[in-house]
């Protein structure tokens, strides 16, 4: 497995990663990830991919991708907290690994380079998770994310509310100029 920063030709395998989750959440709707109410247009696709570029060639955002057998198989993001200048020292954390992918550490392997290229970028990282998610709750323990808050049934998905976790890391002081 190779774990490198994100580049514009990664497109086409990410966006088909993250729409085989529409088929995926059929299957298991119990799958712990957000998703928008419809599946988005590749033409949506191209407008946040280009965005989330400019923001890693900008500097407010950390990407990598897991390349496994010559394919892009996981995406891990810090994004910087927006819109108010005083929360900028926060990033939101994602990720996705394609679901043949999983349980091969892949998903530690990004988040861990995410998290070093994040150090003297964000102080704090972030991210929310689905409680019943016990392996990505675990994989984000692991690697020093620490619980910080529950929203009771903050998922409701097919008429089912599922409990959101909040975790967080402190990655240490940012050099101001």
């Amino acid at each position: 497995m190779i774990v490198r920063d994100l580049e514009w030709g990664d497109f086409t395998p990410i966006v088909e990663n993250f729409l085989a989750l529409y088929d995926e959440v059929v299957e298991n709707p119990d799958l712990g990830i957000s998703l928008f109410p419809k599946r988005p247009s590749w033409g949506e696709e191209a407008e946040w991919f280009a965005g989330l570029y400019r923001r890693v060639l900008e500097g407010s955002t950390v990407a990598a991708v897991a390349v496994e057998e010559g394919r892009v198989v996981g995406l891990c993001t810090a994004d910087r907290r927006k819109p108010a200048r005083e929360t900028e020292h926060i990033g939101v954390v994602g990720l996705l690994v394609a679901q043949p992918w999983r349980g091969r550490g892949i998903g530690k392997s990004l988040l861990g380079r995410v998290i070093e290229r994040s150090r003297g970028r964000f102080e704090i990282l972030e991210l929310s998770v689905f409680h019943s998610n016990t392996k990505a709750r675990g994989l984000y323990q692991s690697l020093g994310f620490r619980p910080w808050g529950l929203f009771p049934g903050g998922i409701l998905r097919d008429g089912r509310r599922t409990d959101l976790e909040y975790m967080s890391l402190e990655l240490g002081p940012v050099p101001r100029p």
